[in-house]
């Protein structure tokens, strides 16, 4: 029996690590880590959390932490002082200044920072540097959304909040696996459909995802085509009457080029065959829209990612604009923010072609009032390489060094393989992370210990505005510092004054005061502005209730923009965008005939580094996967559950292929998640092409042409141990956290014995226990290795790909002790009583399996999801289940 938890300290209110949703969190410190809890009184959530929300406990752990500064010499790494490390990276980043100009030296950060480790580190490049090189994973991921709100509201605005999604009678999710992505808002959503069955809701994605079981109308839009399709709904509203004429003349400007543009989409018969969906459906869809006032068309991913991002979001708000369904309850245009702190990047100009506090890069007064507000020594007067060019300049040599904060760019970016020469030919690599292991450490020659969540201190700034604290509640571990120190730290050995900070909190008044600089008396006047929250002290800092910006009275948020019809253009009108409809750059057909889109799982997050750690989050897909058609399969030479090469004009992965059932004819789909501590060859993103929109940079990871083809093993396998194990000569490894084991699913090409089994798995000791079996006749090998009765290692191998299941085996890891009758139908791998195997995860909140579910259904004779949750607790907690376990029931009848 597992001992009780014990509280060595109060719960800690903080703010998730993950999404974009920003749920509040009450955190409460145990002797061997925390208690994981929903905070009810957090506005975002309302004490909801998800899957990888509930699993944080299991990711505290110090297994691969980075916690200690390293440098690398002539290949090998020491361990240095914080001295000795920090001292490299200002010397090394003032000899290159001095002699190449600060455009040589840049940053790339992530939105996994705080906003005050981002606003130092801009205040670091873009005003003492000079150079305004620093750019941020939210790059990939939102920048097409913030170029869009600045082309039509004059600023990068969202202008509603969560509750809209509730008041809302039609609500629109183009782009957005909301079930999967932003979990407990599509909760939110599902409840209040729930208790108003009218309300109806749309989703618009190429693929048919959880997100879709709950919608009243699916179009599996073509990728790429979502300009066609708003363009066509922009006319059909005009025909239709839909138009707020008074709106629009009063508080907008450029419709009439809009809808010039836009004349070419009339026909809705040739939108529907451009986008590849049903006329009637896309009919439906046009005057369900037109008919409803309260629309919230929420986007994400499906639409940022494009090189045509821009467009398509700009095409979205064009249609609210029109309708004057903007400002007001239940209506909007929503972005669905990727990352906690994308938005508080953004705020403090984390963006390379952004200042900080919505002011312009581009613009000379804005430039002086930041550097005469900093007091700096310079300003970068010029936009910075963006994520993508930032990356092709470092290969080149022009940028000779590069610091590397919270991101893994050598997993994450487009055309990754091109990202790992770069960095392999950069003079000087420094990377700031919590994890010394990861694709992109391994090339740094100087690794800085970070504090990470649960340890580190400031505030996140959510999808709806909403700035929360994120609490410290654990110590740093080892020598690990928080990312604006080791940013102070090396700006003072540079000689720059204006980092002596004795505490976050003066960072974020810095911030706060920044927001109201020249923005008071209308001189550079902007939404963003937190008056309310200027000169809190370290007291007040810390009882930060979470609110939404902008702040103008102290601690009062606003939960609207644009009520007054009032936008951030200087005339104050909002800005139609004629939006030119164009397929993505690179073309389906001959050699890469599929068009391949990539994307997040349920319950894993962006490279893994830490819900990896959790074996909860392990069991829902275990292994990186191609999602394909059947009859894409069977020309492609490829079975479903066998292994697939998945190769572009830009590199290769491997995978195991996949029919989920929602995927096209002549489409693909991978996740994005798994790296090269994962899985032996399963980076996604160096198959993913590195075109980007000519607005935002945003790269193009939703299509890129590609092939599939048989990889070829001898037989396939996995491996339960205790132990980390060696595998390098193994044709194809994953590498999965277990309860008490790791989990390596295997396809090998070279012959394997028990000998070769027992050498791999440590059996050749004499005090171990070894039982084997093997059929040389059917290719199977299987054995066990037992140590004091205790189970330590086994290792099944077949020529088929079906293989027993894992859930029973990994079971045996957490007892003292394998049984007479476990030990007895150990290598037959399955249970002694038959019903006890659990099957695949379905609610990896309670590790309610397949099996469980359907037995239960049967059992019971179950109808809804609602009884199955009653009787096995599945779908209780996020419900991010529930479409899996209707799925489930649909499957009984």
């Amino acid at each position: 029996m597992n001992a009780p938890m014990i509280p060595i300290a109060s719960a800690v209110r903080t703010t998730c690590p993950y999404c974009g949703v920003g749920c509040g969190i009450k955190a409460t410190p145990m002797a061997d880590g925390a208690l994981i809890e929903g905070d009810p009184d957090h506005m975002a959530s309302r004490g909801r959390l998800c899957v990888k929300g509930s699993a944080l406990g299991e990711t505290l752990g110090l297994d691969g932490r980075l916690l200690a500064p390293a440098i690398r010499e002539e290949g090998r790494l020491r361990s240095a002082s914080w001295d000795e490390a920090l001292g490299k990276v200002a010397s090394s980043f003032v000899s290159i200044i001095a002699e190449h100009g600060p455009d040589a030296v840049a940053m790339y950060v992530s939105g996994q920072l705080l906003t005050e480790d981002y606003y130092v580190a801009n205040k670091f490049m873009k005003g003492y540097v000079g150079s305004a090189n620093i750019d941020t994973n939210s790059r990939l991921c939102m920048s097409s959304a913030v170029a869009g709100h600045k082309r039509a509201f004059g600023e990068d605005l969202v202008p509603g909040c969560y509750e809209d999604f509730e008041l809302a009678d039609l609500v629109v999710l183009v782009g957005s696996n909301t079930a999967w992505c932003h979990p407990t808002l599509f909760q939110r959503i599902a409840k209040a459909k729930e208790a108003r069955p009218s309300m109806r809701i749309v989703a618009i994605d190429p693929r048919r995802t959880a997100t879709c079981e709950l919608a009243d109308l699916h179009l599996p839009v073509k990728a790429g085509t979502d300009v066609w399709l708003f363009n066509g709904l922009l006319t059909h509203l005009a025909r239709a009457g839909a138009a707020d004429h008074a709106f629009v003349a009063a508080h907008t400007d450029g419709l009439d080029a809009a809808l010039e543009v836009a004349a070419g989409c009339a026909d809705i018969a040739s939108v529907a065959r451009t986008c590849g969906v049903d006329p009637h459906k896309l009919a439906e869809f046009y005057d369900m829209f037109a008919a409803t006032g309260k629309v919230v068309t929420a986007f994400s991913q499906g639409v940022n990612q494009s090189s045509s991002g821009t467009d398509k979001v700009n095409s979205i708000i064009n249609c609210h604009l029109l309708t004057g369904r903007i400002g007001q309850p239940g209506m909007g245009p929503f972005s669905l923010t990727g990352q906690p702190n994308a938005m508080g990047g953004r705020e403090v100009g984390g963006l390379a072609n952004m200042l900080a506090s919505h002011l312009d890069l581009d613009k000379a007064a804005h430039r002086e009032a930041v550097r005469s507000f900093w007091d700096s020594p310079r300003i970068a007067d010029k936009p910075g390489l963006k994520a993508v060019d930032l990356f092709r300049a470092i290969e080149a040599g022009k940028v000779k060094a590069v610091w590397i904060m919270a991101t893994n760019p050598v997993v994450s970016l487009p055309d990754a393989d091109q990202v790992k020469r770069a960095l392999q030919r950069c003079e000087m690599v420094v990377v700031s992370d919590m994890s010394g292991a990861t694709d992109t450490a391994a090339l740094g020659h100087v690794l800085l210990p970070a504090l990470g969540w649960g340890e580190k201190d400031g505030t996140v700034t959510n999808s709806e505005r909403c700035i929360s604290r994120q609490r410290g509640f654990l110590p740093a571990p080892g020598e690990a510092r928080s990312d604006w120190q080791a940013i102070c730290q090396v700006a003072q050995r540079m000689g720059f004054r204006g980092f002596d900070y004795e505490g976050v909190h003066q960072i974020f008044d810095e911030h706060a005061r920044l927001s109201t600089w020249r923005n008071e008396a209308g001189e550079l006047p902007r939404a963003f502005r937190i008056d309310g929250l200027v000169g809190m002290d370290r007291a007040a800092y810390d009882a930060l209730e979470p609110l939404q910006w902008p702040v103008l009275r102290r601690r009062e948020g606003t939960e609207r923009l644009f009520a007054d019809g009032r936008f951030s253009h200087p005339d104050g009108k909002a800005r139609f965008v004629a939006t030119a409809p164009r397929a993505p750059v690179h073309a389906p057909g001959g050699e890469f005939p599929l068009a391949l889109n990539t994307g997040r799982l349920r319950d894993q997050w962006h490279t893994m580094t830490r819900t990896g750690k959790s074996p909860r989050l392990a069991g829902h897909a275990p292994e990186p996967f191609v999602d394909l058609h059947p009859h894409d399969a069977l020309l492609s030479g490829v079975r479903e559950g066998e292994l697939a090469r998945v190769t572009s004009r830009w590199g290769a992965m491997v995978a195991r292929v996949a029919h989920s059932g929602g995927i096209a004819r002549g489409a693909a789909f991978v996740p994005i998640h798994w790296n090269g501590q994962t899985a032996s060859d399963a980076r996604v993103g160096a198959v993913v092409n590195p075109e980007v929109d000519p607005v935002s940079g945003e790269p193009e990871f939703k299509h890129t042409p590609v092939r599939i083809e048989p990889f070829g093993v001898a037989w396939h396998g996995f491996i339960l141990s205790r132990e980390e194990l060696d595998l390098a000569r193994v044709a194809h490894w994953t590498r999965v956290r277990g309860a008490g084991f790791i989990r390596y699913e295997l396809g090998g090409r070279e012959a394997v014995s028990p000998e070769w089994a027992k050498v791999l798995l440590g059996g050749a000791d004499e005090d171990a226990d070894w039982i084997e079996y093997q059929d040389k006749s059917e290719g199977m090998l299987r054995c066990a290795l037992l140590v004091d009765g205790r189970l330590q290692a086994c290792l099944f191998v077949s020529r088929r790909p079906d293989l027993p299941a894992r859930s029973w085996l990994g079971g045996l890891f957490v007892q003292d002790e394998v049984s007479a009758k476990d030990r007895a139908t150990l290598l037959a791998g399955r249970p002694p009583v038959q019903g006890l195997d659990p099957g695949p995860t379905v609610c990896s909140c309670f590790g309610v399996g397949r099996n469980t579910i359907c037995s239960a259904i049967k059992e019971h004779g179950l109808l809804d999801a609602a009884g199955v949750t009653a009787c096995t607790r599945a779908g209780g907690n996020c419900g991010s289940c529930l479409p899996e376990i209707r799925q489930l029931l649909a499957l009984d009848r």
